[in-house]
């Protein structure tokens, strides 16, 4: 039986967004699992993407008829600008009647902005997470996630993490064997845990106050150093219980949390720039092996070893101790 997947694109939509995800459904038909992908656009014909480049053929969503899986690709016009009311008509339609329903990058605005998230988590690009948490308060944003299941919503982060979702969608229609021989033949990281934190992620998503600037800069600058509650806390001269509330209010998360989500990237690109296990958990602040593969491990998904092998570059010269 063939599954239909509704691809939602518009004027302005990421291209990688479309097309990672329709070379995953392609090929999985090619190992015999039976998709058909449609492009469904408010008014159909053309639609132009952000690079420039065109998708041609798209239908309305009245021609598309019945899809199975719903997708709703992603752009940054839907972050600066109105919502296209043509867009969110489209979506709710073949929303509607789809069994799933699926995002990619800041298409989770689209579906936000139909009330679809309201009361559930959901994710997107880390640049945008903050922007979606405060125009939509009633959805729960998790900024570091790869993807993010809620019943039968399923958003997922930024561009190449559309290829993480769909490879996920595919691992629920035919299990993981056939997930991992797409991901081998689209040679992609065997797809990355939906709730590992996404590997590009920014520590801060916009300008601190005066009172958090230096304790930021003090993290950022040496983050082996102690930046527990109260030695920010001090730095900042305020209260602990005001630091967590400054945390909450600028950054949407606490003081530990940064902290460490600070370390995991000084400890990947500690990795990446050559450093041992040993050598990395000391200087990125975590101070034992143990505790860095633990936090990389919690965080993204994999060891710090095999964070080293599968994305150093094959040309990296140990770093002494």
């Amino acid at each position: 039986m063939t599954h239909r997947v509704g691809l939602v694109v518009f004027d302005g939509v990421t291209m990688l967004d479309v097309s990672g995800p329709a070379e995953v459904l392609h090929q999985a038909s090619v190992l015999g699992h039976s998709y058909e992908v449609v492009l469904i656009s408010p008014d159909g014909g053309e639609v132009t993407t952000s690079t420039g480049m065109p998708l041609a053929s798209t239908v309305t969503a009245s021609e598309a008829g019945h899809v199975d899986t719903v997708l709703v690709a992603g752009g940054e016009c839907l972050t600066t600008a109105p919502i296209d009311p043509g867009l969110l008509a489209t979506t709710r339609t073949v929303a509607a009647r789809a069994a799933r329903i699926a995002s990619v990058c800041t298409g989770a605005f689209v579906l936000a902005e139909l009330g679809l998230l309201d009361g559930r988590r959901a994710t997107t690009h880390w640049r945008h997470a903050g922007i979606l948490s405060r125009r939509y308060p009633r959805v729960s944003v998790d900024a570091d996630a790869i993807h993010v299941r809620d019943g039968q919503f399923v958003t997922s982060a930024g561009i190449s993490s559309g290829i993480d979702l769909t490879l996920c969608l595919v691992e629920d229609d035919h299990g993981s064997g056939s997930a991992r021989r797409i991901a081998r033949e689209l040679v992609v990281f065997l797809r990355r845990p939906g709730g590992q934190a996404q590997f590009a992620t920014n520590t801060i998503t916009s300008e601190p106050s005066d009172l958090l600037r230096p304790v930021i800069e003090s993290v950022l600058t040496s983050p082996s150093e102690d930046h527990g509650l109260p030695a920010m806390a001090r730095a900042a001269a305020v209260s602990t219980r005001h630091l967590t509330r400054l945390f909450r209010t600028e950054l949407g998360t606490t003081p530990a949390r940064w902290v460490e989500k600070v370390r995991i990237s000084r400890a990947q690109q500690l990795l990446l720039d050559g450093h041992s296990v040993t050598s990395t958990a000391r200087r990125s602040g975590f101070g034992s092996d143990e505790t860095l593969r633990r936090a990389f491990l919690r965080h993204l998904g994999v060891t710090p070893t095999d964070y080293r092998r599968h994305f150093a570059t094959t040309g990296t010269t140990p770093k002494p101790e």
